[in-house]
């Protein structure tokens, strides 16, 4: 019995360990130059209507519930969605318009984890026809969170989809 009991004191202390050791704060973004104007970019981009059309998490999953308050594409707009388990539920809020340049969004996730996460575009006028933009997410992990991604990464967990998204957007944006 006391062998069992300092196995779990030691699994304890060593999972309390590598939580006071990992990375709790991520920020995980993506960059591509698209041959569209910054207006023209940014206009589509802020409004919060338009993510079906180049997010990657949204192409294979719709949401089954998806509803709009507030004037789209200005501060205080919000989308709730209700979908599938790769969605999960949840809102997005514009926090933040510097028109043009920047456009952040409070992502609050319910399903199928409860989590908190800034979301950002930032688009910088490289000539007349050409853009960087600048897509990511930053937050903060609590336990158990902080444990798991010292396996599995944030950057591994969201690298791809943006840099899907940015691909889609490109796409949609340069073929109108």
């Amino acid at each position: 019995m006391t062998l069992f009991f300092y196995v779990i004191i030691a699994v304890i202390t060593f999972v309390a360990f590598l939580h006071a050791w990992s990375k709790k704060d991520y920020d995980v973004s993506r960059t591509i130059v698209i041959n569209r104007s910054k207006a023209d970019i940014y206009g589509f981009v802020r409004q919060l209507k338009n993510q079906p059309k180049w997010l990657a998490k949204l192409e294979h999953s719709k949401p089954t519930k998806l509803k709009f308050k507030g004037i789209d594409g200005k501060e205080g707009a919000i989308v709730y969605w209700k979908g599938d388990k790769t969605i999960g539920e949840g809102t997005q809020k514009i926090i933040k318009v510097k028109p043009g340049h920047v456009l952040e969004t409070k992502l609050l996730l319910v399903k199928p984890v409860e989590t908190v996460a800034l979301v950002y575009f930032a688009a910088k006028e490289i000539n007349a026809e050409r853009t960087k933009v600048v897509f990511g997410v930053r937050g903060y992990l609590p336990f158990p969170y902080s444990v798991l991604c010292i396996f599995y990464s944030m950057e591994n967990k969201f690298g791809d989809d943006f840099d899907k998204s940015l691909q889609n957007l490109k796409k949609h944006l340069e073929d109108q």
